[in-house]
């Protein structure tokens, strides 16, 4: 049976994006799914989001940066496609009539979109971590609220999802989330006082984009993913483990209270958790890559080391504080990583700056839980305090 979906992608020219319409050309080209654009949105990168409306005519495309909408106008004139930009008709994208959004717009400016799509009673494909961390589990409640509901596609949180048998969760012992460990698993703390923004960013396994690349290195990412599956999963903090798995074969397992432990394999291929969020809850045939045990040999694991990778201690400190802590974590963390790609900060004082902001604002009581109708305006407000006060932190890092 073939499966038919209308679709939105927001982020579509970054990693998460390009792999999401490589899937489709792929699902199609099998002949396991008819797919009808929507909707494209990007940032900034007006050529590569042109080239990906012409092929796919979608009714809109959005480029968030108003300054490039004169170009995104001229490179589809004559097509048909309404061309727009700007943060709100970003949302009003995430707002058109698609049943399955994939939500890829990295960092917070994700949130704003994601919870749009939600209200529409989509089923959100969610690989923006931050709108898990930033609204927790009002989003979930938002998506349940008005029909739709949130599938992960970060691989981990997907492997949990699909691992996790609904009617079992009052057994699960544990979750572990597997980590490759990244470019600096190997590296000792003093070596990685001098690691530079290129290699941050080159992971030995997955292809990313910067930002997520460098929170594979700090394991940040895998900090923002515990908070994201104590919120998707109903689990505690001490409920989470990580593990450090380098050949990023296992995504993560569940443990139940009988001692059962179920893991999903595949190899580091995005395209998979994709395709598991499109059909969900089915699953499509696709030329997806298979995954040779035989040749792969042998899996291995290590704990990960909590003082080389300071940021998972952190996750656990912000899911003990509640409210928004871990909206600061996250706004705090992207200031800090973009200073560090910028040269202007080291590599170790990313995660020591994030711990500063938390640690200051919790002292002063501006962690406060969220309560009211409008999550984003008390997640924003959270984000913009936490982002003023990261600064100073910052600003005393470059001094030094």
């Amino acid at each position: 049976m073939t499966l038919s979906r209308s679709v939105t992608v927001l982020g579509s020219t970054g990693s998460i994006g390009v792999s999401t319409l490589d899937l489709l050309e792929a699902a199609q080209n099998s002949g396991s799914a008819e797919v009808q654009v929507v909707a494209l949105t990007a940032g900034r990168n007006v050529e590569r989001l042109a080239e990906q409306a012409l092929k796919w005519r979608p009714q809109r495309a959005v480029i968030e940066d108003e300054s490039r909408l004169e170009e995104l106008r001229d490179r589809l004139a004559g097509s048909g496609i309404a061309a727009a930009a700007g943060r709100t008709a970003v949302i009003e994208a995430a707002q058109m009539e698609a049943p399955w959004v994939m939500s890829s717009i990295v960092g917070s400016a994700g949130l704003a979109p994601t919870l749009a799509a939600a209200r529409q009673g989509a089923i959100v494909a969610l690989a923006n971590k931050e709108s898990l961390v930033c609204a927790g589990p009002a989003l979930l409640e938002i998506a349940r609220k008005h029909g739709g509901v949130v599938v992960p596609v970060d691989s981990e949180h997907s492997a949990i999802f699909q691992a996790l048998q609904e009617h079992w969760s009052d057994a699960v012992g544990r979750i572990i989330l597997t980590a490759s460990g990244g470019p600096f698993r190997t590296w000792t703390r003093q070596a990685t006082s001098s690691a530079t923004p290129e290699q941050a960013v080159a992971h030995p396994n997955w292809s990313m984009g910067a930002k997520i690349s460098v929170d594979s290195a700090t394991m940040m990412n895998k900090a923002l993913e515990m908070i994201e599956a104590a919120y998707l999963f109903s689990v505690r903090a001490d409920q989470i483990d990580v593990l450090v798995h380098p050949q990023s074969i296992i995504h993560s397992m569940v443990e139940y209270v009988d001692g059962s432990t179920l893991a999903q394999l595949g190899p580091p291929d995005m395209r998979t958790p994709i395709a598991y969020a499109l059909s969900w809850p089915g699953r499509i045939h696709w030329p997806a890559p298979r995954l040779d045990l035989a040749t792969i040999g042998a899996l291995t694991f290590e704990q990960p080391d909590l003082e080389r990778f300071p940021a998972l201690g952190l996750a656990r400190q912000a899911l003990k504080i509640g409210g928004g802590a871990p909206a600061a974590m996250n706004a705090a963390n992207e200031a800090a990583v973009a200073a560090f790609l910028d040269r202007q900060i080291g590599f170790l004082d990313i995660a020591a700056v994030v711990a500063q902001t938390l640690e200051c604002m919790d002292v002063a009581g501006e962690l406060v839980p969220y309560g009211g109708s409008d999550i984003l305006e008390t997640a924003t407000a959270i984000d913009r305090r936490a982002r003023s006060v990261a600064a100073g932190f910052l600003q005393h890092a470059r001094a030094h």
